[in-house]
């Protein structure tokens, strides 16, 4: 029986992957690739769904996973980010969520037992990932209309729960809601989710990342960091964090907020820095790594890894530093 993720929490840092578009950019997919033999007359261009891939190039899928847990991950991230009708909307195949969900957490699965079954003493785990959908529930796309919303809490709830329960069925061990820019969106995930476990009587663990969107060290829809974690602390989660939209030094401040006042385990898997002028991350491993040092030295993570620009070299290089660190005391 694997060991309880909980336990494990408390014995060590957990390492999460890094970047799945990074990595799949690398492969230079054409719009053929994308359509697979599945798609091949789809009536709209399918380039850049990279959670499509899933389905049509899933060695590739699978073999980004492999690499991330060869560089010493605890924890892959399934390839689901925009995978809700809602976000699917944007290429005609809302109908298609299902597959992708299961799908994409099916790869990681088995990938996942592949390394655990190698290494019994280091278990691997799949993270289903729920993004923020490209809609807000809580703002106004319409800056003519400040109280026009382009979608509602019950319509994310529904499509959200659609995500979650395939997300379940292709074996995923935990659940994370993750780039958070509005919290209200956040709040229908976890509501999904909350439905989906009473449903089937199942416990999952839960985790939660926001994403601090500028220098103001607020999230989009307005938030702090405090703010942020005292509306999602009445769910019953594992762990609360921020990723995404700054570099790892940037997110010191707000990280220690979140260590300070939560008894949930804290989560950090920043970019690599900041992008340049051409949207590209610049920041080696090594300088990644060593402002991650500040995390440990300061006790403000359980759970570390990358976002935009990391790839399984980033994540060697956070390996190597947290291990044998002594993981944020969980005061439960």
């Amino acid at each position: 029986m694997k060991k309880n993720i909980q336990d494990i929490l408390k014995e060590r840092i957990l390492v999460l992957d890094g970047a799945m578009g990074t990595m799949l950019q690398r492969y230079k997919f054409t719009e053929e690739d994308f359509r697979g033999e599945r798609f091949k007359d789809w009536k709209s261009p399918v380039q850049g769904n990279n959670d499509l891939l899933s389905l049509t190039q899933p060695e590739a899928i699978a073999e980004v996973h492999r690499k991330y847990f060869a560089a010493g991950a605890d924890i892959v991230e399934t390839n689901t980010f925009s995978s809700t009708t809602i976000a699917m909307a944007d290429y005609d195949m809302e109908e298609l969520v299902y597959d992708l969900n299961y799908e994409s957490a099916r790869i990681a699965k088995m990938v996942a037992d592949e390394f655990t079954e190698k290494e019994p003493h280091k278990p691997r785990y799949v993270v289903g990932s729920i993004g923020p959908t490209n809609k807000t529930a809580s703002m106004s796309p319409d800056v003519n209309d400040p109280g026009y919303r382009a979608v509602s809490f019950d319509e994310l709830r529904i499509a959200y729960k659609q995500q979650v329960e395939a997300l379940l069925d292709g074996g995923s061990d935990m659940l994370m809601v993750e780039t958070i820019f509005d919290t209200l969106n956040a709040k229908a995930a976890l509501f999904a989710i909350e439905e989906v476990k009473e449903e089937r009587n199942i416990e999952v663990p839960i985790m939660v990342s926001g994403t601090i969107t500028d220098a103001s060290g607020r999230t989009l829809s307005g938030q702090t960091a405090e703010a942020f974690l005292i509306s999602v602390s009445h769910i019953p989660i594992l762990s609360v964090g921020f990723n995404c939209a700054l570099g790892a030094n940037q997110l010191v401040p707000h990280l220690e907020v979140l260590s300070a006042k939560t008894k949930f385990a804290v989560s950090a898997h920043p970019n690599a820095g900041l992008p340049n002028a051409f949207g590209e991350y610049d920041e080696t491993p090594e300088q990644m790594a060593s402002q991650i040092k500040e995390y440990v030295e300061k006790s403000l993570v359980n759970i570390v890894g990358g976002c935009c620009g990391t790839t399984p070299e980033h994540i060697t290089a956070i390996a190597n530093l947290v291990k044998g660190i002594k993981p944020r005391s969980l005061n439960v």
